[in-house]
């Protein structure tokens, strides 16, 4: 069974319970695999990122084979939010839901989009129907309103974001489809040599004491990269890693650098 959300976000937990931890969330519009149902819970998988959990079964809604087919189809197209919150109004019972950036609208046209044959109205300078070309300039115009958004655990929104969702909400921006954690996102794309070779865009990872994979920002120049870490900011990079104003010392070791 496919399911979709209609709610503005909904959290996906590792364990059917609300005080679990929260590993990521759905945004409205988005779809999902039902693998299994409980009473109150079910258990998920992402279509768009293959991220599994759990979620509360009142928050997503079951699709029809004919529903989900048609929705999928027009989901390759959709466009996107690409401010930190927007609003959006039903045609059909004038509410108003608040939508996060990323977003995808679909059958959108002149602040007009459509869900399950229902129409909604959104601002149009709040949506970008083609993805930003990759570049400096582009960069800093879509990252701009993301400063200061703190960080939360599991977060993709703008009341919260972990080091992953933000790259992966900000990529999927021009057009790159990145998977969820920073493991995952470490694995894709192509390997740059070094900062000296970087561009605007490249995604440049971090690794905890163990070794592992643990922290990811994004590329402005080979001096400076965006990330998430304690709250979206911009901090000087160098071979080292991240070095750290507010600290005094080095933040993050640098351990690979991609492009996508």
């Amino acid at each position: 069974m496919v399911a979709l959300s209609l709610h503005s976000i909904v959290p996906v937990r590792t364990e059917p319970r609300e005080v679990a931890e929260q590993s990521t969330q759905m945004l409205f519009g988005e779809l999902c695999t039902v693998l299994e149902q409980k009473p109150r819970w079910n258990r998920v998988k992402l279509l768009s990122d293959g991220q599994e959990g759990w979620v509360d079964a009142k928050m997503i809604t079951l699709m029809s084979d004919d529903e989900y087919r048609t929705y999928s189809k027009d989901l390759s197209s959709a466009a996107r939010v690409v401010f930190p919150m927007a609003y959006a109004v039903s045609e059909n019972n004038g509410q108003t839901i608040p939508l996060t950036a990323g977003t995808q609208l679909v059958r959108y046209k002149d602040g007009r989009f459509e869900v399950l044959g229902v129409g909604f109205r959104i601002e149009p300078s709040m949506v970008r129907v083609q993805p930003f070309a990759m570049n400096q300039e582009n960069l800093m115009q879509a990252v701009r309103f993301f400063l200061n958004i703190p960080y939360l655990w599991g977060g993709k929104n703008a009341m919260g974001m972990d080091c992953s969702g933000f790259t992966q909400t900000i990529m999927g921006l021009f057009g790159k489809n990145l998977l969820r954690n920073a493991s995952e996102q470490a694995k894709q794309g192509d390997a740059v040599a070094s900062l000296k070779e970087t561009q605007a865009g490249d995604l440049v990872f971090f690794d905890h004491e163990d070794g592992r994979i643990s922290h990811v920002g994004i590329v402005i120049d080979p001096e400076r990269v965006i990330h998430c870490s304690g709250r979206v900011k911009v901090e000087k990079l160098d071979e080292t890693g991240i070095f750290s104003a507010e600290q005094g010392e080095y933040s993050h070791h640098l351990v690979a650098i991609r492009r996508y």
